[in-house]
């Protein structure tokens, strides 16, 4: 069996004196879409911008491909290969498409950034059509296909995305959930934090359930019917 290419073992988050993740451990394998889901305050995004480097572990490791990343700063672990979605997008409103998707190659050559942004570009046709349109009049859904497509730019081995449905209309949450379809049939390594928990289950090859700040239980969509689903949210209570 091969190494997880991500491996997380009892992490531990303060802020002040609430501790908001706790004890928490889990791997993702080299081409799994693994899902976190969970309502709001149950510790998913602090565990993501733990990993991220974006906030500091108090307890536990973080390992990416063999290596300890844990205390490292965010470029670092960007340039390592982990790639972040973050939550609201936050694009660079006032620069262009196309000059937003080339600060998420800054560390690539030119050969390499023109191939990636073809290959954007046919992957989200709307961005090569407002390419030299400021990145700020775009619609939401526009914005948040932005963001994807700005983390990919960087070629990562890990794509992290921290609730990219949130806010967004139905039709443009389709359109989130058949992109990460179409990169996981890729074979594109990815950590997804929602709380469409219904969507994420049947797109990922498992789920960790989170609750209060801990890993409550681990799904899969072949044993994860609406009763098991609201049970894992909600401890058992009705």
């Amino acid at each position: 069996m091969t190494a997880p290419l991500l491996r997380v073992r009892g992490l531990e988050v303060r802020y002040g004196p609430i501790t908001a993740v706790r004890g928490v451990s889990f791997d993702v394998g080299e081409g799994e879409l693994l899902g976190i889901v969970g309502a709001n305050g149950a510790g998913k995004s602090t565990t993501v911008s733990a990993i991220t480097g974006l906030v500091r572990a108090a307890a536990g490791e973080i390992e990416f491909d063999g290596a300890s990343i844990r205390g490292r700063t965010p470029e670092r672990i960007a340039r390592l290969g982990i790639s972040l979605v973050p939550e609201g997008r936050r694009i660079f409103a006032s620069l262009t498409v196309e000059e937003n998707l080339r600060v998420g190659a800054t560390a690539r050559d030119a050969h390499a950034v023109r191939a990636a942004l073809e290959q954007e570009y046919k992957r989200f046709p709307v961005l090569a059509r407002y390419a030299h349109t400021t990145a700020g009049n775009l619609s939401g859904g526009e914005q948040q296909q932005l963001a994807i497509s700005r983390a990919l730019m960087a070629a990562p081995r890990l794509l992290v995305l921290d609730e990219p449905s949130l806010g967004l209309a139905p039709q443009m949450v389709e359109v989130v959930f058949d992109t990460l379809q179409t990169l996981r049939d890729e074979g594109r390594t990815i950590l997804l934090v929602e709380q469409n928990a219904r969507e994420t289950l049947d797109l990922a090859d498992r789920c960790l359930v989170f609750r209060q700040g801990i890993v409550a239980t681990t799904l899969t969509r072949e044993d994860a019917d609406e009763a098991t689903l609201a049970e894992a949210y909600l401890g058992g209570v009705a």
